[in-house]
């Protein structure tokens, strides 16, 4: 069977998204030219990258013994100079290496380690190295929570009025289950955290969450925008399908996203987000693949959420999809294309806030107890793209957003999303009215806005970073 499980194939018109979303019916697809090269020499470059990848990560695990080998030979001898020591106790600096701080520094990754990672029924390894257990959903961390602890997932809630199930999605669209494994009945799929994540982290204390303050209106912290927006009134949910593409992050603490944001407060202290779509991190995973994620904060990102299961919050339902796993296939310029479907909605019963992921398959939900503001209702949806800007080299970084092309070059070349809706009081999906665009370095990354009687509302965005406009 096709992996790729295209839904519809562009014929004509290659340009224009109202021939090539023509017969869409599901979230999740891809979308092929005539002339596009054979399914074998896409899988052959496929199982390239992986192996390329999987090397690269086995190297980390042998280097990591090393340096827990050579701290236990070290900790009983004076205050001495080693670079890859060093590197462990202080990942940016060269400076003296202190055994007892970086033992000390062990010690409490670990200690975080047997807090993330619960005890498994199986473990599935992915072809890109990752660990999936298969936790028991009862033992997940959402549980850890005082006010969770002894219960366990809720049944599925009312979906909005005017929301299509379609087909039940079955095929694979993460890397980890491409092999016909799955978990059990009664588990959640989590990849598994380890040492070398940790290590990779600017900051322990910080790991799995984002930088205290990000603000969605300001790249005063290089964070940078090109996003859709809509205000003014109150909002239960919001749904779109996001064009999955592989963007270049050059740096190891930036990273490029795409997602949707629910938003309620100001942008001071008491910001509550909801957030969920597809991002490369090297640093949170430690290669470049596009990965599907959550997050969330009550605070402005400062003391609550985290992403994917990296705290106590998000509570998974699904034993098929893995939070933090590479997603399969991706995008090629000027080739197929492959979206996913997302939705997020109050449920009006209960209150929390759910995930719906493709068509059909329910993640899970977010308790509405973790939230001040968004117990009640969002003020601000917004769709879009995210990067992180460190000028590490003293100009503006070449981190891609999207496919790393501009909104102008349009379908199959630069990144979309599209049909995008938001839910109401009386969780009822509707088109979306008074929008607002934002690019806040548009000779970077830009956008460009659109609507037609398929794709709906939609917007091209995305762009490669530094160019001769953006130095």
């Amino acid at each position: 069977m096709n992996r790729y499980s295209a839904s519809w194939w562009t014929k004509q018109h290659k340009n224009e998204p109202f021939f090539a979303a023509h017969h869409t019916r599901r979230q999740q697809q891809c979308i092929q030219e005539n002339h596009v090269a054979p399914e074998q020499t896409s899988s052959h470059n496929h199982s390239l990258e992986l192996s390329a990848a999987a090397t690269s990560q086995n190297t980390l695990p042998m280097l990591h013994a090393f340096v827990i080998m050579l701290l236990l030979v070290t900790s009983v001898s004076p205050v001495l100079s080693h670079p890859i020591a060093s590197e462990l106790s202080h990942p940016n600096a060269n400076q003296t290496f202190r055994p007892g701080v970086a033992l000390h520094k062990l010690r409490r990754i670990r200690a975080q380690l047997k807090k993330i990672n619960k005890p498994a029924v199986k473990t599935i390894k992915s072809p890109d190295g990752d660990l999936i257990d298969c936790v028991l959903s009862h033992q997940q961390p959402a549980f850890d929570h005082p006010e969770l602890k002894g219960q366990r997932p809720l049944d599925p809630p009312e979906r909005p009025k005017g929301h299509t199930n379609g087909e039940m999605v079955t095929e694979s669209f993460q890397l980890w289950s491409d092999a016909g494994e799955a978990c059990p009945e009664g588990t959640v799929p989590i990849r598994r955290t380890r040492e070398q994540d940790f290590l990779r982290a600017s900051s322990i204390a910080r790991f799995g969450r984002k930088p205290r303050g990000v603000r969605r209106d300001s790249s005063a912290t290089g964070h940078e925008h090109a996003v859709l927006f809509v205000n003014g009134d109150q909002y239960y949910g919001a749904k779109a399908s996001i064009n999955v593409w592989t963007p270049s992050v050059t740096d190891q603490y930036e990273f490029s996203l795409s997602q949707i944001w629910v938003i309620a407060g100001s942008f001071g202290n008491d910001l509550n987000t909801i957030e969920a779509g597809w991002q490369v991190s090297p640093e949170l995973y430690g290669d470049n693949y596009p990965r599907f994620f959550t997050y969330w904060t009550t605070d402005a990102y400062q003391a609550t959420g985290c992403y994917n299961l990296l705290c106590s919050g998000f509570i998974q339902t699904n034993n098929r999809i893995a939070i933090g796993a590479a997603i399969t296939p991706r995008s090629v310029y000027n080739g197929r294309q492959f979206d996913i479907g997302l939705m997020v909605w109050k449920d009006p019963k209960h209150g929390h806030w759910w995930l719906e992921f493709g068509s059909g398959l329910l993640v899970g939900y977010w308790p509405a107890f973790l939230f001040s503001h968004l117990r009640s209702h969002a003020s601000m949806v917004q769709f879009g793209g995210e990067i992180v800007n460190s000028r590490s080299r003293g100009y503006h970084t070449g981190t891609q957003m999207g496919s790393g092309h501009f909104a102008e070059e349009g379908f199959r070349k630069a990144a979309y999303f599209r049909n995008l809706q938001v839910v109401d009081w009386d969780n009822n999906l509707l088109p979306l009215s008074n929008i607002h665009q934002l690019a806040d370095h548009s000779n970077c990354y830009d956008i460009m806005e659109g609507r037609n009687n398929v794709w709906g509302t939609y917007f091209y965005y995305g762009g490669p970073g530094r160019n001769v406009r953006c130095p």
